[in-house]
């Protein structure tokens, strides 16, 4: 942008300015406070009555086995809604008009479709997990039965720092917002999140992070559908319409084009560093996704047809989300010049800026709200994938083998409770030694990609050794934080967190190094000296805590070809992060008629999009929703007669 120059487009409030958010906060700390409390308050009662509906007319018995699995019986509609909400974080919606106002079109495009190949892909290890191990509880008690404690011990490690990272990230970055909306103190803020989260988790475990799901999710792709035709049609000016934003964009591209993209220009994929942070992402998210026990916790409490197609159509679904706010609040902060310092940018503010331009305080309110929604989907999922991790993988595991049901559904909801708490206090440390959310975004992939060779092999090559997950995982990791480390040195001469650090180069560099050198070694070892003690097979052996049905992985519906599923996922990937892509490349710079045929594009996927999350569960759940509302029914009737 234009630091301290006139506003291009003629809104003379932001002339010479060189940040937004410089007055007051917007609204008073008094509705920070609310909209955490409140909220939290809204979503404890729903669980809370859900839970009660669920337990008397459903006839769900809540068990340990129900708290973590929710049952074993999540279908497609319901995981697909979940896997989008897990997969929508702070970051998502913050992160991605963040790159598009770095990048243009290409930020966008790029934080999207390298974010939605994982969700495609990783459906094809959810319908392993069926077929392979029906009774799991926990992707670290996959790795004890198939490589022994030392691995256990390893991949415990990798999966509570991912998980540790993703809701320290959605926290700080949802604090953020409501800073800069409300002003409310930042560590109240973060704390309040995270207690906010656990009184619901703790209440209805795995199946309230569904429900909380499905909710979180409705809301947030209204509002999209809200900022999207705010955008692109309406009376807003100097935009309201695809045209003025296409002719702003060109405008703005010529005072301030951006270096690396074709002729400058904010509406290409010719894009050097667009391209670079798609590469960067990709790899990352393989590692947050693979790594992060909250996946695989849904994959584990669906059926088997729904792992089978959850995982395909929750990427579906997931595109328009990150797609949708980078091009409408992305586009609209370089389409209205306004004035973001770099840190601003860095802390995820752009969206909050152009949503306070474009609806005034309503607008700043609606992104808190998606904020809000996205934070708590996020973090509850997380934390009930650690307390996962410590109850199966710790208290059963090593403390006490014996322990009953019970006893870990009280475990579970204890864990729930101190991680929600310890959480809350390593965000608010985070935040004080001033590392912020685009470093914990870059960064993550560096730590934890090293993790997805070994665990991807872990269900589907027999041969690969407990050994060479291990060296391949911990190799992996040491050799991408010495490239990113070394490549920071070597071309920037120092490392700083809040600079140098989180560079693109050096930490594209990490991300490679630690995925690479991880499958290299891994695949090398496993030829080498391949596993012939036939530990894939044990997966059988592990035990239900409580009564609980189970699919029969030798039903027919267990054993249903699933090559279907396979190629289409590898189509799909195929098609976003090169068909795609290849196809655009002709039209280099787009024209006005091409810019328009994108949005129009992207505005049908996301009303689509938001119409299948809506229906899709409930239709699906008749049944049940019919005989719970007939025995409610038959009750009220006794009742009054």
């Amino acid at each position: 942008m234009p630091v301290g120059g006139p506003n291009l487009f003629g809104l003379h409030q932001y002339d010479n300015k060189t940040a937004f958010f410089t007055g007051p906060a917007i609204f008073s700390q008094s509705v920070g406070y609310a909209v955490i409390v409140g909220y939290g308050t809204l979503f404890a009662l729903l669980t809370i009555i859900v839970t009660i509906v669920d337990h008397y007319f459903a006839g769900t018995k809540y068990t340990s086995e129900e708290f973590n699995t929710a049952g074993r019986a999540i279908k497609t509609g319901l995981l697909a809604v979940d896997v989008v909400s897990h997969w929508t974080w702070v970051a998502t919606l913050l992160q991605s008009a963040t790159e598009t106002f770095y990048y243009g079109i290409s930020g966008a495009f790029w934080i999207t479709s390298t974010s939605a190949i994982q969700l495609f892909l990783f459906g094809i290890v959810a319908m392993e997990i069926k077929r392979r191990a029906p009774k799991a509880h926990t992707v670290i008690e996959l790795v004890r039965i198939r490589w022994g404690h030392a691995a256990s011990i390893i991949f415990f490690y990798l999966c509570y720092l991912n998980n540790a990272i993703v809701c320290t990230l959605s926290l700080i970055g949802a604090g953020n917002v409501l800073v800069a909306a409300t002003g409310m103190n930042i560590y109240a803020a973060l704390m309040l999140l995270s207690v906010s989260v656990v009184v619901y988790t703790v209440t209805g475990g795995l199946k309230a992070t569904f429900i909380s799901s499905y909710l979180h999710t409705i809301v947030i792709f209204v509002t999209l559908n809200v900022f999207a035709f705010k955008v692109f049609a309406s009376n807003t000016k100097p935009i309201g319409s695809m045209s003025k934003v296409w002719d702003n964009l060109q405008k703005y591209a010529a005072a301030v084009p951006v270096q690396g993209n074709k002729d400058g220009s904010y509406l290409t994929l010719l894009s050097k560093g667009g391209v670079e942070f798609g590469i960067l992402n990709a790899v990352a998210s393989f590692g947050n996704l693979w790594t992060d026990q909250a996946y695989w916790q849904s994959a584990i409490a669906a059926t088997p047809k729904a792992a089978m197609q959850g995982y395909i159509l929750g990427g579906l679904l997931w595109f328009p989300i990150p797609f949708a706010i980078s091009i409408s609040l992305g586009l609209c902060a370089l389409a209205l010049d306004l004035p973001l310092s770099e840190y601003e940018i860095n802390q995820g503010l752009v969206p909050v800026a152009a949503s306070q331009f474009l609806f005034g305080k309503g607008g700043v309110l609606l992104l808190v709200t998606i904020v809000y929604m996205a934070v708590t989907s996020t973090v509850s999922a997380e934390f009930i994938a650690m307390s996962s991790l410590f109850t199966y993988d710790i208290y059963k595991a090593y403390i006490r083998p014996k322990s009953t049901g019970n006893e870990l559904l009280v475990v579970s909801r204890a864990c729930v409770f101190i991680t929600g708490i310890a959480m809350g206090g390593f965000s608010c440390f985070i935040f004080k030694v001033k590392i912020s959310v685009n470093f914990l975004f870059l960064v993550m992939g560096t730590l934890v990609s090293s993790g997805v060779p070994p665990l991807t092999f872990m269900l589907t090559w027999p041969a690969v050794s407990a050994n060479a997950a291990i060296a391949s995982a911990i190799l992996g990791q040491i050799g991408g934080i010495i490239a990113w480390l070394v490549h920071t040195k070597v071309v920037y001469h120092r490392l700083s967190i809040s600079d140098t650090l989180q560079k693109l180069g050096p930490t594209l560099d990490g991300c490679l190094v630690s995925l690479i050198l991880s499958a290299i070694v891994c695949v090398i070892w496993s030829t080498i000296f391949p596993d012939t003690t036939d530990g894939s097979t044990r997966f059988q052996e592990i035990e239900l805590m409580d009564e609980v049905k189970v699919a029969d992985p030798n039903t027919r519906e267990s054993q249903k070809p699933t090559h279907f599923i396979t190629i289409l996922a590898i189509i799909l990937t195929v098609m976003v992060i090169i068909v795609w892509p290849v196809l655009t490349l002709p039209a280099r710079v787009f024209s006005k008629n091409y810019f328009i045929f994108w949005v129009v594009l992207t505005i049908s996927w996301t009303m689509v999009a938001t119409i299948v999350c809506i229906l899709l569960p409930w239709v699906e759940s008749k049944s049940l929703v019919l005989t719970v509302l007939k025995r409610m029914f038959h009750l009220i009737c006794n009742k009054m007669l």
